[in-house]
């Protein structure tokens, strides 16, 4: 084989399990999580409008691990490369039955000890609805998040565990 082609067919197999894209974030911003449905789920909520939390999170909760956070949750330590998806959307009731509505947003955490140390090596991103690039958090809510996040740090800045 030659190395044009192993290399072609590494860079696929990068691009196809996502780890590529956790690399290439020059910027310090955490990349959209492409595929993520397709990963791990690792527990759903409902938060509905009695929880003081509704206005900002109310709605049905999914959250997904890649392989690398399920070693942490696993563990309890999670290593580099680790991305942990929260995903909201809203609910509707249709025939007495409460179903996902439309996306509200994406939260996502990416472990990365070098690009966020001053964030316990978590980045922070959000993105608004269905889109890939409409980013929410500028850097002060990103503190604000890591703040929140730092209260679990007997579970490596995670809130959620894993459901088995």
């Amino acid at each position: 084989m030659t190395k044009k082609l192993r290399l072609i067919l590494f860079a696929a197999f990068c691009a196809a399990t996502g780890t590529l894209s956790l690399w290439a974030i020059p910027d310090g911003t955490s990349p959209y999580p492409a595929g993520y449905r397709k990963w791990a789920h690792v527990s759903s909520a409902l938060v509905g409008p009695q929880s003081p939390a509704f206005k900002r999170y109310g709605g049905l909760h999914h959250i997904y691990a890649n392989d690398k956070a399920i070693e942490g949750y696993n563990t309890g330590h999670f290593p580099d490369g680790s991305v942990i998806v929260f995903d909201l959307l809203d609910t509707k009731e249709v025939n007495g039955t409460t179903m996902e509505g439309p996306r509200r947003f994406i939260d996502v955490m990416t472990k990365n000890s070098q690009m966020y140390k001053e964030t316990g090596g978590w980045g922070f991103e959000e993105f608004n609805g269905d889109s890939q690039t409409d980013r929410a958090l500028n850097e002060e809510a990103k503190v604000t998040c890591y703040k929140c996040h730092a209260s679990q740090k007997d579970h490596d800045s995670v809130f959620s565990k894993l459901r088995k």
